[in-house]
């Protein structure tokens, strides 16, 4: 299976590059992962789609600051984007420009607050940072940080708290990118959804920038996935567990939800409380255990995501999906629209 059998063309001025007023407002293609029909909806609507005795599964990460400035002593600026937490003290960095940060090269952050020390080299030229600092490290940083937006968004975010979910948890903080599929709710339409008698619960998985790294090789199945850490909790379990036994069904919120969930379910398709890192790669051919939707976003060409979208439906579906997104000028990535596989 090759990379380029997941290209497809997207003109520039769809991509979306500021979140809308109302989260709710953005559009909601609806795709029949087992047919080819296709439905044009209001993202609000996508409560009809959820019925009593269903689970939809959240994450509930949230995104650090994670783009912070340093210089050195002689005044050199340096970007360093924080990637995954190596130890209490040391982070896996992306560092711009690299040549400035090479073995104990030394910076200081925020006037002080906070300083560096490059430790160690990691995989594709990224640096191990150990930092200093006064306090708790997320706090410092919030201080001192920046909302690392993805690189194809390059109008200024007034707003921060629209790169981050509704429902985050200020003491799950740790991704370098949002789980985007979950921009799209409020905290109103989390309530109309509760109301409805479908049960939400949360998965935790931190979002590295692995997720959006471009596939390299031609081969899709010589891509290797960076590693990101997770956090499945009995509660989580168990409400799962019983919705499939009761015959209700299990609705991702996102791509990172639907990885998570696939990495701890067994062979008989439970769900298993745990913890730890997951590499899992999901494309077409793939057998999902436990979920049976996806809410997702308008993803990249050529990118794990859109392979994992076909992987629930069929790829030549997918991509005729897209098709009809682009023609009907839906908006695409972070901060666009939402499809719905059902």
């Amino acid at each position: 299976m090759k990379k380029s059998d997941f290209y497809f063309d997207l003109p520039d001025e769809l991509i979306a590059q500021t979140p809308l007023e109302d989260r709710t407002s953005s559009k909601l293609m609806v795709l029949d992962r087992g047919s080819d029909d296709i439905e044009h909806r209001s993202f609000k609507d996508v409560l009809e789609y959820l019925n009593e005795g269903d689970c939809l599964v959240i994450n509930n990460t949230r995104v650090l600051p994670a783009r912070i400035y340093g210089y050195k002593e002689t005044g050199a600026k340096v970007e360093f984007l924080l990637l995954k937490r190596v130890s209490d003290n040391r982070w896996e960095t992306l560092v711009k420009p690299g040549r400035k940060a090479k073995m104990d090269a030394e910076f200081i952050f925020g006037n002080g607050l906070m300083r560096g020390k490059v430790v160690g080299m990691a995989d594709e030229g990224a640096r191990v940072i150990e930092f200093e600092y006064e306090g708790i490290f997320e706090e410092v940083l919030e201080q001192i940080g920046q909302m690392p937006l993805p690189p194809y968004i390059t109008e200024t975010l007034e707003d921060q708290d629209r790169y981050q979910t509704v429902y985050s948890d200020t003491d799950k903080r740790g991704s370098a990118a949002a789980p985007t599929a979950g921009l799209h709710f409020t905290e109103d339409l989390m309530e109309q959804i509760r109301a409805k008698g479908v049960k939400i619960c949360t998965v935790m998985l931190h979002v590295g920038l692995g997720t959006f790294r471009p596939v390299k090789e031609d081969e899709i199945l010589d891509h290797k996935m960076h590693s990101e850490y997770y956090e499945v909790t009995e509660e989580t379990a168990n409400i799962i567990n019983e919705t499939k036994a009761n015959g209700g069904k299990i609705i991702a919120v996102g791509t990172t939800s639907t990885r998570t969930l696939e990495s701890v379910t067994d062979e008989n398709g439970l769900v298993q409380p745990s913890k730890g890192w997951t590499e899992i790669f999901i494309y077409p051919g793939y057998e999902f255990k436990v979920i049976d939707g996806l809410i997702t976003n308008f993803h990249l060409p050529e990118s794990t995501l859109i392979m994992l979208v076909s992987a629930l439906s069929t790829q030549d579906r997918v991509l005729n999906a897209y098709k009809v997104a682009v023609e009907e000028k839906y908006r695409f990535f972070s901060f666009g629209d939402a499809m719905l596989i059902k």
